[in-house]
């Protein structure tokens, strides 16, 4: 026998570091490298994290505006493959109310307890009024656009998903006619999603940016004024995250809890980072899919979550900014203004439209409340810190709501479910290494 037959041939090969790691590795040099430049002011430093941090931020909404319309219009239409269509949107927007008000009944907890804005050293002169202010006349008639263009290039995800729901409403209507329309949405969308998928591998050097520039531009100093009320938002997200969606996974679901962050943490930890759950939206149906719940409808619910299912953004921040804003200004709220933040946080949920960011819904809030939008400049300076554990749970949420319904409809995947583990970027491709894939033969 020749020796080169008998001695088996080595490869060596870099071993696959996992998406979450990178994600970890990239908040850990982020954090380091932004404290440098500022501790150091490296002017040079500052100016690229930011420049890598708002490339990120930028790729991932130069998809927004396509991706919602398609993606909703795909939905509505994907509705008639299911059965009882119309059962399981109520349903699913029943549950988005319900887990929207126990997140904004916690918040106003946490404020009431702690008064966040006690102590700050703050006064209404720290204050600025933001340049674009939500109110509900604005939030009603600004849902039907004036053009079919300028949502677009204004980014107004609202009018968006109105144009977009009339027209798969419109394509329901039309029948076998309307499927020459359905089949290219559905490529292109499928287009978007890939192209995203690019963009969301970058999402570790998108966040040693985002995070570096963060702390080099606003520095620990700033938080300590803000401690409890930064602190109140992280425990109320935290409350909602491990505490709330668990338990209505154990008792409504009836499945493991620990099952479903294991299968969503990719699409968690990816809306933390880019602080987008539109961005973060093919991840989170990807990750819904693979717990269970049927495309058909996942491509529904998420897509319609993405866009209205703002637990961190819509409850959460608004109840506990509006208590802390008030303290700042020296006004006193009652019951009456606490109901009126419970019905702002669900019904005008929408105005944040899955965008980095929620002072459309703050100042919603406010100016329902008749508090000072000049309030609003107080927690300008903070928000990026904040918008991390808000969209986080966001994107839970709207993960968490179709798992609920599909199980109450005795349409989850239980074997799916408990076998949902790998992270969806690291399995997107079909043909990744370690994968044992047929691939056809080239024609």
């Amino acid at each position: 026998m020749s020796a080169n037959s008998a001695t088996p041939t080595r490869t060596s090969r870099i071993p696959d570091v996992p998406f979450w790691a990178q994600i970890v590795a990239g908040l850990v040099l982020g954090a380091l490298l932004g404290w440098l430049a500022r501790s150091q002011d490296i002017d040079w430093l500052y100016k690229t994290l930011e420049q890598v941090g708002g490339i990120f931020v930028q790729l991932l909404k130069l998809a927004v505006a396509p991706l919602v319309f398609f993606a909703i219009l795909v939905s509505i239409t994907n509705l008639r493959k299911v059965n009882n269509a119309a059962r399981l949107a109520t349903h699913t927007l029943l549950w988005f109310m319900i887990t929207s008000l126990i997140a904004v009944a916690i918040g106003l907890a946490i404020g009431l307890i702690t008064n966040p804005g006690a102590g700050t050293g703050l006064t209404p002169k720290d204050g600025q009024k933001p340049e674009n202010a939500g109110s509900w006349i604005d939030f009603l008639t600004g849902i039907i656009p004036t053009d079919v263009i300028t949502p677009f290039t204004e980014l107004n995800v609202l009018q968006i998903v109105f144009m977009a729901a009339v027209a798969g409403i419109a394509a329901l209507a039309l029948g076998e006619r309307a499927k020459p329309i359905l089949t290219l949405s559905e490529s292109v969308l499928e287009l978007l999603q890939k192209a995203l998928w690019w963009v969301i591998r970058l999402a570790p050097i998108g966040t040693v940016g985002l995070i570096g520039y963060a702390i080099a531009d606003y520095g620990w100093d700033l938080i300590g004024k803000y401690a409890t009320f930064t602190a109140d938002v992280y425990i109320g997200c935290a409350l909602v995250l491990f505490g709330v969606y668990p338990l209505l996974l154990a008792t409504v679901a009836k499945v493991n809890p620990l099952q479903f962050f294991k299968g969503a943490w990719p699409a968690i930890q990816l809306a933390f980072v880019s602080r987008s759950s539109v961005g973060t939206m093919p991840v989170t149906v990807k990750v819904t899919e693979r717990l269970g719940v049927p495309k058909e409808y996942t491509s529904f619910a998420v897509p319609f979550g993405a866009t209205t299912k703002m637990d961190g953004c819509a409850a959460i921040y608004p109840a506990l900014a509006a208590i802390f804003i008030a303290q700042i200004f020296g006004v006193e709220l009652g019951v009456k203004d606490y109901l009126l933040i419970a019905f702002v946080s669900v019904v005008g949920s929408a105005a944040t439209a899955g965008l980095t960011g929620a002072t459309v819904m703050l100042t919603l809030t406010l100016s329902t409340l008749g508090l000072p939008l000049e309030g609003v400049g107080l927690l300008m300076a903070i928000d990026p810190i904040l918008d991390m554990i808000r969209t986080a749970t966001n994107v839970a949420g709207q993960a968490l709501v179709p798992v609920l319904v599909a199980a109450r409809e005795k349409i989850l995947d239980l074997d799916a479910y408990n076998a949902a583990s790998a992270s969806p970027v690291d399995d997107q491709e079909p043909a990744d290494a370690g994968r044992n894939v047929a691939v056809p033969a080239a024609v």
